[in-house]
């Protein structure tokens, strides 16, 4: 019984750990693919939820950090919302006033730059937010996604070309 007092213990201090060091990254996540900060911020809830329920399947999976393993379940969370009957009757429209309050203190500049990434289709949004907002490594980015690194490489590539594109006004795609 002491033992598993003790590793309960251990998995509160965890998810402490985690809900302090990760909370602002995942809100961030969650929001660019709900577009709701109260969605976003229940996403986050589940998230932890879910990640505390699988704590001892961590070590099991091949994930290179504790970051990309609480983003794909976040990721996972929305999709879920996505699915939802409900979610489908919310405003999906974004507007910069729109933006977590914490967002609006960056640069306009920035802020049309991180509209303009919401905008794009989601598989690059995904690739895009992960390498460089999330600032996950291209391994981390692909096992959050669960594909390949080399098809991860391929569609940040890919997004990095529509992003140019949305920000010169030209279909890059096309060329």
């Amino acid at each position: 019984m002491d033992q598993d007092a003790a590793l309960h213990q251990e998995h509160k201090a965890m998810l402490a750990r985690w809900i302090a060091e990760y909370s602002s990254a995942l809100l961030k996540t969650c929001y660019v693919y709900l577009h709701s900060l109260s969605q976003a911020e229940d996403a986050v809830q589940d998230t932890f939820l879910k990640a505390y329920q699988g704590m001892g399947m961590m070590d099991s999976q091949t994930i290179a950090s504790e970051k990309a393993w609480l983003m794909r379940i976040a990721i996972n969370v929305c999709h879920d919302y996505h699915r939802s009957r409900w979610f489908r009757y919310i405003d999906k429209t974004l507007a910069v006033e729109d933006l977590p309050q914490n967002l609006m203190s960056i640069s306009p500049g920035d802020r049309d730059l991180l509209v303009d990434v919401f905008r794009l289709p989601e598989k690059a949004k995904q690739v895009l937010l992960l390498y460089y907002y999330q600032e996950l490594t291209l391994q981390e980015t692909a096992d959050v996604l669960q594909i390949s690194r080399s098809a991860a490489y391929k569609r940040l590539q890919k997004a990095q070309t529509l992003l140019k594109g949305k920000l010169t006004g030209r279909d890059l795609d096309d060329e």
